[in-house]
């Protein structure tokens, strides 16, 4: 088995979630297998968090880490967009 970079779509509540304490909040949710991140334009000013993380393909990939970036106070939706081999 290999590694899989996850990349992953956060949508705060809205727009007076401070982006900059998020984006600590999904470091330290995601450990370890952070790598990068950036913000992408959504609508009207708000703005979503894309997420890249690595970690191995045997223990079931993105489903833990959306879990625990949804428990994070402020995020209103977590999804995975994208899954590629490194």
């Amino acid at each position: 088995m290999g590694s899989v970079a996850v990349t992953l779509k956060i949508m705060p509540d809205g727009l007076e979630v401070d982006l900059e304490a998020l984006k600590g909040s999904v470091r330290e949710a995601l450990r370890s297998a952070f790598r990068s991140m950036k913000e992408e334009p959504v609508a009207f000013g708000l703005k979503a968090i894309l997420a890249i993380a690595v970690v191995d393909d045997a223990t079931g990939g993105s489903e833990r880490l959306e879990e625990a970036l949804a428990a994070i106070p402020g995020v209103s939706s977590v999804e995975t967009v994208d899954v590629t081999l490194v």
